[in-house]
């Protein structure tokens, strides 16, 4: 099996492709080559894997780029290149320019392979093509209206691989993705950061910005979750899902406020204090938008996508994954 990670060098394409090269194989087939993509640095490729593995940097949306990328026919293509949720809103034409036409690019140069080839696409989209009024939980066949430059882009994206599936050209599945928490790393230029940032930093001794009201919600899954949803995408029966190629993976909701008083229970009062509340209105402007109050998800769960239980399983996650299992310079609590 051929694999491509388009985005193959940010958080989520770097934890795939650890763990296939852990795994050396996906839904009982070996894996023989897997070829890592990213825009801004060469990927890292994974130490110690049983295949080839390749790493370069390309532009998808530059000309030729995508046709290039597929003229191997990659059986399992994941794509998740995408300019995130805070750039895409300030910078109108890369948000347009990458989410969009670098999206449509590949699913072009996939049809114009021919001659049968039809990969498996897995493609990263967004709680943010989602808007309100909402009602009091939202159901699988809530209609789409995002308030969001990011959520419109990925909507389309959505659009574009049901029809170019409905057509034959690709097999693909659309992972709705909660908001991923507690990512690893610097922070990045999501607006949806900051509830990363609240739980990352403390946890480290480091001081933490919050610009937004304790009130703002979200809908949250881990990085360590978001693996197992592609993974088990790239597996899936996509005859299960029909013409409707897009699903709300499960999530935990919760408030800012909610991590706070979970992050308080697992750290401590000392931690707690590290968060400084610092207003930023165009934050909060972006963030309230997303007010999810909680999504049923019962496609993706009856199909067997899995999450987390609550937010202190969240953080747990995160201390086991990149912490070591314990908080360092804490004894115990």
């Amino acid at each position: 099996m051929k694999i491509l990670i388009l985005g193959g060098g940010g958080m989520l394409g770097q934890k795939i492709a650890n763990e296939l090269a852990r795994s050396g194989g996906l839904n009982r087939q070996a894996i023989t080559e897997l070829h890592l993509v990213d825009a801004i640095a060469k990927p890292s490729t994974p130490e110690s894997a049983p295949f080839n593995v390749t790493s370069e940097i390309q532009d998808i949306t530059a000309p030729g780029v995508c046709d290039k990328l597929v003229a191997t026919r990659p059986d399992l293509i994941f794509h998740l290149a995408a300019v995130v949720s805070g750039e895409a809103e300030l910078n109108f034409e890369k948000g347009y320019l990458v989410n969009l036409d670098g999206t449509r690019n590949l699913l072009e140069a996939i049809r114009l392979v021919g001659d049968g080839y039809r990969p498996r696409l897995v493609f990263t989209s967004s709680v943010a093509v989602y808007g309100g009024p909402y009602p009091e939980i939202i159901e699988d066949d809530f209609i789409l209206a995002p308030l969001t430059s990011y959520g419109t882009q990925k909507a389309i994206g959505e659009l574009l691989l049901s029809d170019y599936s409905r057509r034959g050209f690709v097999d693909g599945i659309g992972l709705r993705l909660p908001t991923i928490c507690v990512r690893p790393g610097l922070p990045n230029k999501a607006a949806s950061g900051l509830f990363s940032n609240i739980i990352r930093e403390p946890l480290v001794g480091i001081e933490a910005i919050l610009p937004s009201t304790k009130d703002v919600k979200n809908v949250f899954a881990s990085p360590r979750s978001a693996v197992g949803f592609a993974l088990h995408a790239a597996s899936l029966d996509t005859n299960l899902l029909g013409n409707r190629r897009s699903l709300m993976m499960p999530g935990v909701t919760a408030s800012v406020g909610d991590e706070i008083e979970a992050l308080r229970k697992i750290a401590g009062e000392k931690i707690v204090a590290l968060i400084k509340e610092t207003p930023d209105p165009v934050v909060q402007k972006m963030v309230s938008s997303w007010d999810w109050p909680g999504f049923t998800s019962a496609r993706a769960r009856s199909l067997g996508f899995k999450c987390e239980a609550n937010f202190e399983e969240i953080i747990k996650v995160h201390i086991q994954d990149e912490l070591g299992g314990e908080i360092p310079g804490l004894t115990s609590h």
